[in-house]
């Protein structure tokens, strides 16, 4: 057998032909939108600091005054003593915000997804997952033991022919999306796919990662469309809009109380810090109360998408397809030529041949630095494409 180093030396090499290695970047960020990358300022927009809380000087000191009170970690997993009192009352909003009975909070967004789903799927059951859908929902689906289909991005029709093929075969069945789609910023159809659930005997779990915060008044995905969808699995981080860090899911009382005593990602692993619980109650403050300041990178990317002639974006995220990895890196570095952080998108993230700058938008953008990037990348990026 090869050596360890030299199986990792050909792995990279065969990466590095095909334009994919990936290498960590010393990023300070300035504040909500500035940051310095190697002694350059660079004006962000790569961020999912989507509000800008993680520098709100409320939040801030929310999470200093944790500190102070309850010390820097948990100390332990929740189930041990590393349930710290400001978990409850974090629980107790989430709920209140989407709409549920109870939630719970765990550490990450990718150790809510992968502890949650083998709670509720497991080898005798059937998970359908958009086929755009985080990895994380892929990885819970992977542990589960679950025959598991992707079925088209947002394709009702190929979700009902997944299910009335293959459902009578299996006691349980999940179906799994993002709310807000993390590099295409589309929504999920949510209302029409509790209705599929509910007629093929399914369960839905939506990952509101992008959601929360932002869209639906601030209240999520669920929250986004005509309807109100009522899904009974709503799983989000507090990472992205909350500004922080750590995952949740709301549902009702009964599938909380089991996920407390049956998913491992919770059982197993440390309670999430004190100071992380506390800004994720100051950032909720702040989304509450400022419902017009939670609507402004969902406008932000508007005005954006109408300058650079894109489609009119439904979330803060907007997708500029380039195609080829190589023509993508080179996109990312004309843009850090001119000032801005725009951080390119390859395989295996995205599809083979949909290489692509994720352009996100915050609270913080100013219009005119807005508009001056949609003009470079509409007449300088776009205008090169096929």
């Amino acid at each position: 057998m090869q050596s360890l180093e030299t199986f990792a030396a050909e792995r990279l090499a065969a990466m590095d032909a095909k334009h994919l290695r990936r290498t960590l970047i010393d990023t300070a960020r300035e504040d909500g939108i500035w940051m310095i990358r190697g002694g350059k300022k660079l004006l962000s927009f790569s961020c999912n600091d989507y509000l800008n809380l993680s520098q709100h000087p409320f939040v801030k000191e929310a999470a200093i005054a944790a500190i102070k009170e309850f010390g820097v970690g948990a100390g332990a997993s929740r189930l041990i003593t590393g349930n710290h009192p400001l978990f409850s009352p974090l629980e107790t909003r989430l709920a209140k915000l989407k709409g549920t009975e109870a939630a719970c909070v765990f550490g990450s967004g990718y150790l809510a997804n992968t502890g949650i789903i083998p709670t509720f799927a497991g080898s005798n059951d059937l998970i359908l997952v958009d086929e755009l859908a985080h990895a994380c929902i892929r990885t819970g689906a992977q542990v589960s033991g679950a025959k598991t289909l992707n079925f088209r991005h947002n394709d009702l029709d190929h979700l009902k022919q997944c299910l009335e093929t293959h459902r009578s075969n299996h006691k349980r069945a999940l179906i799994a999306t993002d709310g807000v789609f993390s590099m295409d910023g589309d929504l999920a159809p949510l209302p029409a796919l509790c209705d599929i659930a509910e007629q093929c005997d399914a369960w839905l779990l939506s990952d509101d990662a992008h959601g929360i915060g932002v869209v639906g008044g601030g209240r999520g995905s669920t929250f986004a469309h005509e309807k109100h969808a009522n899904v009974p699995l709503q799983m989000g981080t507090l990472s992205k809009a909350i500004g922080g860090y750590g995952g949740y899911i709301c549902a009702s009382q009964a599938v909380i109380d089991l996920i407390k005593t049956r998913a491992r990602t919770l059982i197993y692993s440390t309670g999430l810090p004190p100071a992380n619980v506390a800004a994720a109650l100051a950032a909720l403050d702040i989304i509450e109360n400022e419902p017009d300041y939670a609507a402004m990178p969902l406008k932000k990317a508007r005005i954006f998408a109408a300058r650079a002639d894109l489609p009119d974006a439904v979330s803060p995220i907007v997708p500029v397809v380039i195609g080829e990895s190589e023509k993508a890196l080179a996109a990312s570095q004309m843009l850090e030529d001119e000032g801005y952080l725009v951080t390119a998108i390859r395989p295996p993230t995205v599809a083979q041949g949909t290489a692509r700058l994720r352009i996100t938008f915050t609270a913080a953008h100013a219009d005119q630095d807005i508009e001056k990037l949609a003009d470079f990348i509409r007449d300088r990026i776009c205008a090169g494409q096929p």
